[in-house]
């Protein structure tokens, strides 16, 4: 398990299945001193879905925060080595999901700090259930079928709705060390030489779990795809957006049409360049800086 020093692994019971978390519970973040500042802030970081996803995305980052921060970072049901029910997953399964994992380790307004489509999800979740949040910290929130753009019609998630041919591409194609190398290298990553070993096999791990085709397979199917455009102008809680000028799947100015839609909600966004999908994988320091200087904004208080 790919796992920062003085991080351990929790869990809660969700009506999906046991879904596992990991937060600081050792040296050295816990220690005796620390253990009486129990009032810290929380913060729980999110990731988002491809094959092997898990939380391992943020684990570069999250450390940074451990000393000033209770920090909760789940593998969401379906992902890393949280359960895996074999099912056909539909968005309101991760909107329930993530809702209860908030409700269950939260004991107030947290900020959430969240990527590409779980971003999106959680947007959704704090129009919903705007008395959980503080404030969002967003990297590249997207729906991918936003401003009536349909995901489902592409080529690859026409290939993949096909049954038997779409078990023979994730085992072929997703689960294995050189598919997700060439996924992460050009599809990713705005720059390959950034994706090293570790990488490769945290989220080789994941993808292998049982039943870790399910969920993969309905995010490229499109199964979870929407328009964030219909939803993002009901958002009230502050929120910072970061998004990469390389990301493929969605662009920049697919992020800035969406935060022009609630400029009162959608405090800041930030564009980064040679960057793709996932800033706290490719440019961890960059994020960290970034997210320090978010929490210290005081129109995300």
């Amino acid at each position: 398990m790919f796992l920062p020093p003085g991080f351990r692994q929790q869990s809660i019971l969700t009506k999906l299945g046991r879904m596992v978390y990991y937060t600081a519970a050792a040296e050295p973040w816990v220690t005796a001193e620390a253990e009486l500042s129990s009032d810290r802030e929380t913060l729980v970081f999110l990731h988002g879905f491809g094959g092997g996803s898990s939380a391992y995305e943020w684990s570069k980052v999250y450390p940074a925060f451990a000393s000033d921060y209770q920090i909760l970072a789940p593998d969401l049901i379906g992902w890393g080595r949280s359960e895996h029910p074999a099912r056909n997953y539909r968005i309101e399964d991760y909107l329930s999901t993530i809702t209860e994992f908030l409700e269950q380790t939260c004991s107030g307004p947290t900020t959430v700090i969240a990527s590409s489509l779980t971003a999106a999800f959680t947007i959704r979740v704090a129009i919903a259930r705007p008395e959980l949040f503080k404030s969002l910290i967003l990297t590249t929130p997207a729906g991918l079928s936003d401003f009536g753009e349909d995901y489902t019609r592409s080529f690859f998630a026409q290939l993949v709705s096909t049954p038997i041919i779409d078990r023979l591409i994730y085992n072929a194609g997703v689960a294995t060390s050189g598919g997700i190398r060439s996924f992460l290298e050009q599809r990713q990553f705005a720059r390959p030489e950034r994706v090293y070993p570790e990488i490769v096999a945290a989220y080789l791990e994941s993808a292998s779990q049982a039943n870790a085709e399910y969920a993969a397979l309905a995010f490229v199917r499109g199964d979870l795809c929407f328009d964030l455009s219909q939803y993002i102008t009901q958002l009230t809680v502050p929120t910072a957006i970061v998004w990469g000028r390389q990301s493929q799947f969605t662009g920049p100015e697919i992020g800035r049409r969406l935060a022009d839609l609630n400029p009162q909600a959608i405090r800041v966004f930030q564009q980064l360049d040679e960057v793709g999908l996932t800033p706290q994988l490719e440019l961890p320091a960059v994020t960290v800086g970034l997210i320090r200087q978010f929490l210290q904004n005081p129109d995300l208080k």
